[in-house]
């Protein structure tokens, strides 16, 4: 590895989280480029730089549970089937399951989407 580049890891594992989330949006912006996968691969490194890094990496994916369906059960079933791709005998199975997971290990935002959908049919919905 070049100086360049080694000196580049040091600056960025003195950086904070929210800092570096800021740094690959503007190179994602400057570049033109999606950093989807390397962000992935360094919320995983965070946690080996410090404490504070761990707590940070494990609130950036969530899982989406259904905890009650509610009264309109066959809309809620409709919407799990679209959001999961599930068949509707499946997804009807996970909506019955409840208190099940929707979706595992996806991005606050995406989480707070499918959160939104869910309850605007009545289900009641915790991210984990």
């Amino acid at each position: 590895m070049s100086e360049k580049v080694e000196a580049l890891i040091e600056e960025i594992k003195g950086l904070t989280v929210l800092e570096l989330a800021e740094a690959v949006k503007a190179m994602e912006e400057e570049f033109g480029v999606s950093a989807a996968a390397p962000v992935a691969v360094a919320g995983a490194a965070a946690p080996a730089a410090g404490g504070d890094g761990a707590a940070a990496a494990e609130k950036s994916d969530y899982d989406v549970v259904i905890t009650e369906p509610g009264q309109e059960k066959v809309k809620v079933i409709k919407v799990v089937k679209d959001i999961t791709g599930l068949g509707l005998k499946d997804a009807k199975a996970l909506v019955d399951g409840a208190p099940k997971a929707v979706k595992e290990g996806v991005p606050e935002a995406e989480a707070n989407e499918i959160k939104t959908k869910l309850e605007e049919v009545g289900a009641t919905v915790e991210l984990k």
